[in-house]
C-alpha cells in the first residue's frame, strides 16, 4: 500500500472530517484499546466522552447529532451494544445519523469459538449484530484490513444520506489492522447523488404546474425537512412565494415563527380552531419532510385531500396519487426556486392572522398556580435567538408547541419514538454539541417531567464533569401525566418517589459552580426570568417548577383522549 494506517485510527479520522468532534460511549473490555486510538486522531479538540451508561450515551449522541449533522458512540459486545439499542431504534425510527461502533471479541476468539463472558454462552458471535440490523441503515464487522477503509466509508455516506444509523463492528484485534490511508486525502462525498433528469423534470412539472393552478395554496413543514437538510431551502420558497406556512410538532423550530408568512402549529383535529379551518380549506398543500405518526397528527386526524397534496420526501416524492422513487427533495426544491414566478405566486398568497399565543390561566385553579396553560407562553418569553431547547416525552413535549419561539432556536423532542427519559441524555449531547460548534455561546436549556428525570437524571452528572452549563427545568408534578391522562387517573403505577431533593441535585453532581431555584408561583417564575444572571446561564442551573398534579397542555389533553380511544378499540 502506498499509505497505511491503523483501521481504527482510519474511523476516527473519518468521523473528525466528518465534524465530530467528542466520540461519546462507555468502555468496555472489548472496545479498550480500540478507544486507545482517540488520542492518535487531529488535535486535543477531538476526544471521548464517557457516559454513565449505554442507553444515556445513545439518547446523548442522538442530541449531538440532531445540533451537529452527525454523532458517534462506541459500546461493549453484548452488554453494551443491547444496553444502546433503545436510544439507537429511536434515531432510527426518528431519522438522525449515529455511527455506533461496537467493540467485539478478537477474529480469532470468534474462528474459535471461544465460551466468552457478555455472550449467550453458544458460540454465535453474529447474533447481535442481528438484533441490531432492524434499526440500523447498514451493518458491517471488520475482519479484513485491505477492506477495511471501504466498509467504514461506505457506512459513513449511508448514515449521513439516510439519516440512520450506522452500525460497525470492530473486533479487538481488527483496530490496529493496516488499510489504504489514500483515501483520507480528500473529504468523503456524502451528499445524495443528483436526481435522474427525466424522473426530476416530470416531477418538477407537474409542481409548478399545481402550483399556478392552485387559488389558497399552503406550505406544512415537517421533521424529515430538518433532518435532511432542506430547511434552508425550504425557506428560500417561503420568502420567494409569500405562502402560509405552518409546522407540525416534529417540525418545530423548522421555520421562523416570527416571520410574517409564519402561521402557526399543525396537528390534525387537535390544532387551533383558526389553524386548522385555513390548512384543511386549502386548494394545494406542500408537505415537506412529512412523518404521519399518530402524535405528530393528532392521532391521524388529518382532513387533506390527497388530491390536492404534493408531498416532498429525502428519497420519493409524491404527487396527488403518484408515487416517484428516487427523486430527492433537495434538488427538486433547488430547481422550483429557479423556474417559480414569485410575483404570480405572491399574488395568490392568502393573508397570515400571524402565531400569537398568550398567557392564561386554566379554569379550576387559582392565579398563583404555575398552570401549563400559563407557563408555556411565558417560557417562550424567555427564549433567545439561537437557544437549544429540548423537551420530554409528556407535558412539555405538549406544552412547547404552545411556545412562540424567536428566530434560529434549535427545537429537540422524542415526538415519534417516545421513549421518556430521553430528554436527559438528549440534552447533554445536545450542550456537547453546542461546545464542538462554531457557536459554542448558544444556551441549551431542558424541559423534562419529574417522572421522566427518574429514569436518566446520571447524566446530569456527565454535564457537571464536562464543565458545561446548561438551564435544567424539572416540573415537579408528582408523577406520570401523559400516563394518567391516557388510563389510570389515580392509579399507583403512574406515581413516582416524590421525595427527591431536586435542590440539592447539582451538589450531589459535585457541581463547584451551581445554582438552583424552586418557584411555586408565576410572580416567582417572572421574577426568575427576569433576572439577568440566571438568564446569562453562566453557570449549570436547575429550575424546580411546582405545577399542579393533574393540570395538562390542552393539546396534551386532547392527544390522551384520542390515544385511550385508540388503545381500546
Amino acid at each position: 500500500m502506498a499509505g497505511e494506517i491503523l483501521v481504527g485510527e482510519y474511523l476516527f479520522e473519518r468521523l473528525r472530517q466528518l465534524g465530530v468532534k467528542s466520540i461519546q460511549g462507555v468502555p468496555g473490555d472489548f472496545n479498550l484499546t480500540l478507544l486507545d486510538l482517540i488520542d492518535n486522531v487531529g488535535d486535543e479538540s477531538f476526544r471521548w466522552v464517557g457516559n454513565t451508561n449505554e442507553l444515556n450515551g445513545a439518547y446523548s449522541a442522538d442530541g449531538y447529532a440532531r445540533v451537529k449533522g452527525l454523532s458517534a458512540i462506541v459500546t461493549t459486545f453484548g452488554v453494551g451494544e443491547l444496553s444502546a439499542i433503545n436510544g439507537l431504534a429511536g434515531a432510527y425510527s426518528e431519522h438522525v445519523p449515529i455511527v455506533h461502533i461496537v467493540g467485539m471479541p478478537s477474529t480469532k476468539a470468534q474462528r474459535t469459538g471461544a465460551l466468552l463472558h457478555h455472550t449467550l454462552g453458544n458460540g454465535d458471535f453474529g447474533i447481535f449484530v442481528e438484533m441490531n440490523r432492524p434499526v440500523s441503515a447498514y451493518t458491517t464487522v471488520i475482519t479484513d484490513g485491505a477492506e477495511a477503509s471501504k466498509a467504514i466509508d461506505e457506512a459513513l455516506t449511508i448514515c449521513y444520506r439516510k439519516a440512520r444509523p450506522v452500525y460497525i463492528g470492530v473486533p479487538a484485534d481488527a483496530g490496529y489492522f493496516k488499510t489504504s490511508s489514500d483515501a483520507l486525502k480528500k473529504p468523503l462525498e456524502v451528499e445524495e447523488p443528483e436526481n435522474d433528469p427525466l424522473s426530476e423534470q416530470e416531477v418538477l412539472t407537474t409542481v409548478v404546474e399545481m402550483i399556478e393552478k392552485s387559488k389558497k395554496p399552503v406550505i406544512l413543514v415537517d421533521a424529515c425537512a430538518i433532518r435532511h437538510r432542506v430547511v434552508p431551502e425550504v425557506k428560500q420558497l417561503i420568502e420567494l412565494t409569500h405562502f402560509p406556512s405552518y409546522v407540525t410538532p416534529m417540525g418545530k423550530s423548522a421555520l421562523d415563527e416570527t416571520a410574517k408568512y409564519f402561521d402557526g402549529v399543525y396537528v390534525g383535529s387537535i390544532s387551533d380552531p383558526d389553524v386548522k379551518e385555513r390548512i384543511e380549506s386549502t386548494d394545494l398543500l406542500l408537505s415537506f419532510g412529512a412523518l404521519k405518526s399518530d402524535f405528530n397528527t393528532g392521532s391521524f386526524s388529518y382532513h387533506l385531500s390527497q388530491q390536492n397534496s404534493i408531498e416532498f420526501h429525502s428519497d420519493h416524492m409524491i404527487i396527488r396519487y403518484a408515487y416517484y422513487p428516487d427523486v430527492s427533495m433537495k434538488y427538486v426544491i433547488r430547481k422550483l426556486l429557479n423556474v417559480l414566478h414569485p410575483q404570480k405566486c405572491q399574488a395568490k398568497a392568502a393573508p397570515v392572522l400571524g402565531y400569537h399565543i398568550k398567557p392564561k390561566h386554566a379554569s379550576g385553579y387559582t392565579e398563583n398556580d404555575i398552570t401549563q396553560s400559563w407557563f408555556w407562553p411565558k417560557f417562550g418569553e424567555f427564549l433567545k435567538p439561537k437557544d437549544v431547547v429540548v423537551t420530554e416525552t409528556g407535558t412539555a413535549n405538549f406544552g412547547i408547541l404552545d411556545c412562540r419561539f424567536p428566530p434560529d432556536v434549535t427545537a429537540i423532542s422524542q415526538v415519534l419514538w417516545g421513549s421518556i427519559g430521553y430528554s436527559v441524555g438528549a440534552f447533554f449531547g445536545a450542550a456537547l454539541g453546542v461546545r464542538d460548534s462554531d457557536t459554542p455561546d448558544r444556551r441549551t436549556i431542558l424541559v423534562v417531567g419529574d417522572g421522566s428525570l427518574h429514569l436518566t437524571a446520571t447524566e446530569i452528572s456527565t454535564c457537571v464533569r464536562q464543565n458545561l452549563k446548561p438551564i435544567i427545568f424539572v416540573i415537579n408534578n408528582d408523577g406520570y401525566t401523559i400516563e394518567r391522562l391516557i388510563h389510570g387517573l389515580h392509579a399507583g403505577y403512574n406515581d413516582i418517589n416524590t421525595q427527591w431533593q431536586y435542590q440539592d441535585m447539582l451538589k450531589f453532581f459535585g457541581a463547584k459552580q451551581s445554582r438552583s431555584y424552586r418557584v411555586k408561583t408565576p410572580q416567582e417564575i417572572e421574577k426568575l426570568f427576569k433576572d439577568e444572571q440566571f438568564a446569562s446561564a453562566d453557570v449549570i442551573q436547575l429550575v424546580e417548577v411546582i405545577m399542579p398534579k393533574l393540570d395538562a397542555p390542552r393539546i396534551l389533553v386532547e392527544q390522551a383522549k384520542l390515544t385511550s380511544k385508540i388503545n381500546k378499540e
